[in-house]
Parts: structure tokens; sequence; C-alpha cells
């Protein structure tokens, strides 16, 4: 049995955050209606690789969805929005500040329809405070819930993450909310209100970097690379160190090219065996009791010099074959895998974390696979819908309507777009 089998979620998210969120609930086993204006998400055409298939965007967000457009500016298509809430568990949004309310559904509203549902709202900055009414994105987010600040190097920009920490984070925050919810509902009968915001997502990402900036307060910061003093204020951007107890860096291997590194980790107990291994091939038989070096408050004094031993060490060695070193000597590492890299993976494909898809539009695609493993409930990952292409399936199998009813409201623009004024 899916684990959420019988939920039915009403999704009006689009773009990356709340289809995040309502495409992990659906690999558990959700029964996520997709509600789409007429003219669709607006990811289904951006950024799209093939002529008349949705794009990538759009598909690697969406699987396991059913699509239906709806007219929200008719009667009847409000009509049907509402029929839809008192037969969903979730409705979930992530529209601008105010536009479900100027639609005439607050969430007093919502809730008077169905006092068990759950709303879920995805904001940029949350519905209160003097950030409210301001528009985000992925990298905004990042900016302004203190990713960028802490990433890069001391002495160049700021940089974002590739990871979509702003959006596929916001919608990964929104999903535990979601399911706390559902569960109070079972037990209580009363829905509620779920909101995260983008920067509020992203600060709780960072928390280490809010750790750091508290004990900048009381002292300098050891493990890091770049000078730190008391009282300096902002946590300094510090390139790849761990950020941790232990050290760690970014080592690059031969040859030498872009992706050709691979981060290592030097804890307390491995410092022998790593010294040892690696003097020996650099004529330095002594550097495991090297006085630079011996200790672990050493180490962090001089890890600019022990960094550039190892890096030393690594240009005779490509990334995996370091790694082959590395691990027999239980030193924790990992290559940077590269996007091609983890898209040829024997352990990723044997984990099902990169999956073949296929559609008549499209033809073969591929789609990172569900990350969370239920023993009992494991994901079965289908395409994504075609817009539109459940609107008679929901209307009659989910609200009951007959046929003659449908096909009124079809006639009456219940499902299409208004034509345009002449």
């Amino acid at each position: 049995m899916e684990a959420l089998k019988g939920i039915r979620i009403l999704d009006m998210t689009h773009v990356q955050a709340g289809p995040t969120c309502s495409q992990l609930l659906a690999w558990m086993g959700a029964d996520v209606i997709k509600f789409e204006p007429p003219q669709g998400d607006a990811t289904r055409g951006q950024l799209r690789d093939i002529p008349g298939a949705d794009s990538l965007y759009f598909t690697m967000l969406n699987c396991n969805k059913r699509s239906i457009t709806v007219n929200m500016k008719s009667a009847e298509g409000k009509t049907v929005f509402v029929d839809l809430l008192k037969h969903c568990d979730i409705v979930m949004e992530n529209f601008g500040p105010g536009v479900l309310d100027r639609l005439g559904f607050t969430w007093e509203k919502i809730h008077e329809i169905n006092p068990k549902i759950i709303m879920g709202s995805i904001k940029g900055f949350g519905s209160s405070g003097p950030y409210a009414e301001f528009k985000a994105y992925e990298n905004v987010a990042q900016a302004m819930g203190g990713a960028m600040s802490t990433t890069g190097t001391p002495d160049g920009a700021p940089f974002v993450t590739g990871a979509q920490i702003g959006d596929s984070g916001t919608g990964l925050h929104l999903a535990i909310g979601l399911l706390a919810a559902l569960n109070q509902a079972n037990r209580t009968g009363q829905g509620q209100y779920v909101e995260v915001a983008m920067m509020d997502g992203v600060m709780n990402l960072c928390r280490v970097k809010f750790r750091d900036h508290q004990r900048l307060t009381r002292g300098g910061l050891s493990e890091y690379s770049v000078p730190t003093s008391q009282g300096m204020g902002d946590v300094p951007r510090a390139g790849n160190d761990s950020g941790g107890g232990q050290l760690g860096n970014a080592i690059h291997c031969k040859p030498h090219g872009p992706n050709d590194w691979i981060y290592v980790v030097v804890q307390e107990a491995v410092w022998a065996g790593l010294a040892n291994r690696i003097g020996a091939e650099l004529g330095l038989p002594e550097l495991a009791t090297d006085a630079r070096f011996a200790l672990i408050g050493d180490r962090r004094k001089n890890q600019n010099d022990m960094w550039g031993l190892i890096t030393k060490f690594a240009a005779n060695y490509t990334k995996r074959e370091f790694m082959a070193i590395l691990n027999p000597i239980d030193v924790p590492c990992g290559p940077i895998m590269s996007t091609t890299d983890l898209a040829n993976d024997e352990h990723i494909r044997g984990r099902e974390m990169y999956v073949e898809l296929e559609d008549e539009r499209r033809g073969k695609w591929w789609n990172v696979g569900m990350p969370i493993k239920l023993s009992a409930s494991p994901a079965k990952i289908e395409r994504a819908p075609f817009l539109g292409e459940h609107n008679d399936d929901v209307l009659m199998n989910v609200l009951g309507y007959d046929a003659a009813k449908v096909e009124a409201m079809k006639v009456a623009g219940a499902f299409s777009a208004p034509p345009k004024k002449a």
C-alpha cells in the first residue's frame, strides 16, 4: 500500500517550490490534482528543448499528477474549484500576495467550505512583516536568507549555490508542515493554514552559519582558513572550508579539469595514517609527527600548508584513484560529482535516483528519483500529465458530474481561456 493512498491534494502551485512538494507527496501515493489555468503552468513552455513537448522544467517537477484546467475568472470555474475543495484533504498555492483573496477565496472562506482541509502556502517572505508584498525567486531567497553572503571566497563576489535551496528547499519544508497538519486534522477534524516563506527556509538551511555568527562574539573561528576575530561581525566566506569541527577542503586532482576535485575531511583519528601515506611519496617520512600538524589545533593553525601538501600528492592521481587510496585508511572523502558523473553512476542507478521515463511527445527522458525510501511503499514514478489531460476524469470520477453537465460547463468556458478581445 502506498503511504499516502487515499489523500487527495488540490495543487494550485506552479514553477518549482510548490510542485517539488506536491511531487514528493504524489510519489508517496497521494492523488495530486494539478489545478492549472487554461494556458497551463508557465514552466510547460519555459526552456523548451523539443517543439510541441512540455519542457523538462515542467516534466521533472510534475510526475504522478493529474492535470485539470479551470478558468477561475468564470463563475462555472469557481464552482468547480469549490466542489474540489470539498473533495480534497489539502489545497496548495504559491500565488503572489493577495491573488486568491481577490478571487474571493481567503483562507477563512476555504476553511468554511471544508473545515478539515489543510491549506499549504508558499510565499517569498511570508504573509506578515515589512517584506510580505515583495516578490522572490530562487536566488533572491538565497541572497536574503543568508546563503549568498557565506558562499564563495573571501576576496570574491558572493555566490548562489547550484542546489535550489530557495525553491526545492522550501518545497521540502512545506511537505513536512503539510504532513504534520494532516496528522493533526485526522485527530481533531480541523484543518489549518501552513505557510513556508522562501527566505525562512533558506535561513533554516543556513543555521550553522548563525552558530558561527554567535561564536564570533566570543572569539575567532579556529576551523576557518581565513582570518577571524572576536567582534568581527559577519560570518566570512571561506571557500571550501568544511565549516565544522573537522577540517575539510576540496583538492584538485589530475588531469586538473573543472570537476577533477575530491573533497577530503581530515579527522583527528585519521591524520597519522594519511600523513604516513602521503609523506612517504612526498619525501617527508616524518610528516605524521611534524610539529606544524601533530595536533588538531596545530593543523587548524597551519591548515593552508597541510592542504598544500595534500594537493601536491593528489596531483599524481585522478579523483577516483585518490578516493581508492583514502578509503582503505578511513579518510572521509568523495569526488566532486558532475552532472555527467551522476547521470552515469552505478550507485545512483542502483538506488533509482536517476530514472528513465517516456511519453509520446517527448520520447525518453530522465528524472531525478525519489530521495525518501519507504521500505513498505516504494515510489513508482510516472510521467508528468499533459495540460488538461484529466479534465473529464476528475470532473466525472472525483466530483461526480455527468457528461451533460461537463459539456455544458465546457461551452460556458469553465475550462478554457476567454476569447481575446479584438
